[in-house]
């Protein structure tokens, strides 16, 4: 029989999860967390684990950040014995349908998941060619709606180097483009980081599969990167470019590529019509 039991502890005494793959942001979402539990209390109890002398928190991490926000010197938490390995899933699955994930985020919680699922036995068709019953395939991403090949793409994701990956978070490289970038060297991901950096250009889905497959037979040269990554694209023609540093103080910080952009449209938007209005 599972032992558990819910007690009221203080805040400080729940230490994070190791490794936790999802970021506890302060944005907007966070706000309203805490303006939530000042207004109606914590409602459902965190979740967490006897670890050492202590407690490990397994869900419940925002809550968590908005209690000591608010000074509150105790939280209701749902203590329970567990494994590794059973913490691992419980911690995934009960964020996996949060709103606004980041690819990143994903990328790591399935594969913190599909290694704690293959310690216990349960499958390892996620990293062979091999593919089982679609009862068993689905099982991971099923709570996202993602199939066992969207699964092992994210999973992908883990391969590419911080910064690129926080350009994926970002919204800066297009999903499919980093999946096939994944496959670069680390080496020759931080050259074209570097190469981003000083072009301010992106590759395409069909540039980063040429340079994934150029990289298989080892020609992905920094010559060949460049050459490949400064090609005129034929949606670019004519194109005007803003770094994305030079517009970040003029927005929240947790603000993507795409929201920026689409503020920007609004307000140029804005001043078309009322000098449109003026000319009248």
């Amino acid at each position: 029989m599972v032992k558990e039991f819910i007690s009221q502890l203080p805040p400080d005494k729940l230490s994070p999860f190791a490794k936790h793959p999802y970021q506890v942001r302060e944005d907007a979402a966070m706000d309203e967390l805490v303006e939530s539990v000042r207004t109606y209390g914590i409602l459902s109890p965190l979740l967490a684990r006897p670890k050492g002398e202590g407690y490990e928190l397994v869900s419940g991490h925002r809550r968590r950040l908005a209690a000591q926000k608010l000074g509150l010197p105790t939280v209701p938490v749902l203590v329970r014995e567990m494994t590794d390995d059973e913490a691992v899933i419980l911690m995934v699955d009960s964020n996996l349908q949060r709103e606004n994930l980041l690819p990143s985020e994903k990328a790591f919680a399935y594969k913190m998941k599909l290694e704690a699922m293959k310690r216990q036995g349960q499958r390892n068709d996620l990293t062979s060619d091999r593919v089982g019953p679609k009862s068993v395939t689905r099982d991971i991403g099923k709570d996202c709606n993602d199939s066992q090949t969207q699964v092992k793409r994210y999973i992908r994701l883990t391969n590419l180097v911080l910064p690129l990956l926080q350009m994926v978070d970002d919204g800066r490289i297009a999903f499919s483009p980093a999946v096939e970038l994944s496959y670069l060297t680390r080496d020759e991901q931080a050259e074209l980081w570097d190469l981003i950096g000083r072009e301010d250009a992106t590759p395409s889905l069909s540039q980063a599969l040429r340079m994934k497959q150029l990289s298989r037979e080892a020609k992905l040269t920094p010559e060949v990167l460049y050459a490949i990554l400064t090609e005129e694209k034929p949606n670019q023609k004519e194109q005007i470019r803003i770094k994305t540093e030079s517009l970040r103080k003029y927005f929240p910080r947790n603000y993507s590529a795409q929201q920026m952009e689409r503020e920007i449209m609004k307000l140029l938007e804005a001043r078309y019509r009322a000098k449109g209005r003026g000319e009248r």
